[in-house]
């Protein structure tokens, strides 16, 4: 804090702030995000573009509202519940192991395909060395170092921004798809839907931003929990920045990932998406013959980015929920149950993998799954942010609260719409 209030140029006092949230962000846009996001295009073309500037407030007012509970209370997001709300406690952390163990599955074999692309051996011999080589990163290295090497390969996803001009789209026709907003009563669209709010809005995140709040305190010799507690609203203020520069960053690739699909697949009848290659051919615009390989290399960062993310956030989960010590910044000796979930949560994700589910199919699933479960754990982050017992005096602004109920109940109809138009159809 000291250090970004000694910075006069605003650019680098803002470089000094962002952290966890841009993390976050950049994490968000994994393999099932990015398979979610090809899908919608090539399917809808540009009838789901409006998403991205709907989902942006809401996605900005939950991770935030996750960032504040890290940041005042010095504990994770299940460390919180287990002191306040018990009773809620387990049947969150259960729903949320599932779900990010199936997306760690999905992502492994989105990382598999990738490799696949440009190396001419059966994608799913690449999945145990793939699992096996994160597990040895996690627990032999660090998050950090994962963050260091693969930050960069993520990047080459702004590709997509490149593609989608290429491609020379219907201008007329994106203004439309992105200020107007497009509803359908049927059950491929509301799947869609469902997939792009719990891809976006994804219950691991919600854990993994409040704990990484805690983790950086840590980092500046913060250990104890009486030292953590409390934020001043300086610290809040650029914990806000954060979070909005990274959700930002987030839903601009997504809606150029729409863009491109959309005019290109969608536009020469190619609606179906079945394989990774399918999605790779999106960049033939910008890429030509290079396509395959742009796409492939930005698939592999962001799922060997994301995969660490879903099982770590899953660990620290299921230890806050156990009382067992926690945090990337111990070692295993320091912390064996919570290395132990992150190593069990990865070998799962990559037994699901050998059950013959196409990964592109396995990636919108996941993201559906997401959207199920999310609505119920936004309430809980409310009620947290809300209650005076754990905030003191930094429970939600009524703006904040406005749009944090707004996204629960988006979330819960969407995800309740889903499911009554599948059972009536």
């Amino acid at each position: 804090m000291a250090a970004i209030r000694a910075e006069k140029n605003p650019l680098k006092r803002l470089g000094r702030a962002l952290g966890p949230g841009l993390i976050t962000g950049a994490s968000d846009d994994d393999p099932s995000g990015i398979g979610t996001y090809a899908q919608a295009g090539a399917q809808h073309g540009y009838a789901t573009l409006w998403t991205t500037l709907a989902m942006l407030p809401m996605q900005v007012a939950v991770q935030y509202m996750c960032a504040k509970i890290g940041l005042v209370t010095g504990k994770g997001l299940a460390g919180v519940l287990r002191e306040h709300y018990p009773r809620a406690l387990y049947p969150a952390v259960v729903a949320l192991v599932i779900a990010n163990t199936l997306n760690a599955g999905a992502d492994i074999g989105a990382i598999a395909a990738a490799i696949g692309l440009v190396v001419p051996v059966a994608p799913i011999l690449f999945v145990v060395p793939v699992s096996l080589g994160i597990i040895a990163l996690q627990v032999f290295g660090s998050y950090h170092l994962i963050d260091k090497v693969f930050r960069w390969l993520a990047l080459a996803l702004l590709a997509y921004i490149g593609s989608a001009l290429f491609a020379r789209p219907d201008m007329l026709a994106v203004l439309g798809g992105t200020l107007i907003p497009t509803i359908r009563l049927d059950p491929a669209y509301l799947g869609i839907l469902v997939a792009l709010l719990g891809t976006t809005i994804s219950p691991y995140l919600f854990f993994w931003q409040a704990s990484q709040e805690v983790e950086e305190e840590i980092s500046i010799g913060r250990r104890r929990l009486r030292q953590r507690e409390g934020a001043s609203r300086f610290e809040l203020r650029y914990a806000l920045w954060d979070t909005m520069a990274g959700m930002v960053f987030s839903e601009v690739v997504a809606y150029f990932i729409i863009l491109a699909t959309g005019a290109t697949l969608f536009t020469s009848g190619h609606t179906d998406i079945a394989s990774a290659t399918d999605a790779a051919q999106a960049l033939r615009p910008l890429a030509g013959d290079w396509s395959v390989l742009l796409f492939a290399i930005g698939l592999i960062g962001s799922g060997v980015l994301a995969v660490p993310v879903l099982t770590g956030s899953a660990a620290y989960g299921v230890s806050e929920a156990f009382g067992w010590r926690s945090g990337l910044s111990r070692s295993p000796k320091r912390a064996p149950g919570f290395y132990a979930v992150i190593v069990a949560a990865t070998i799962v994700g990559m037994a699901i993998n050998f059950l013959g589910i196409n990964p592109i199919t396995a990636l919108v699933l996941s993201a559906v799954l997401n959207g199920i479960v999310a609505a119920p754990l936004i309430v809980l982050v409310l009620l947290v942010s809300n209650s005076h017992a754990a905030m003191g005096v930094r429970t939600n602004g009524r703006l904040l609260n406005i749009v944090g109920w707004v996204t629960a109940s988006v979330m819960g109809l969407a995800a309740v719409g889903l499911i009554v138009v599948t059972v009536l159809g």
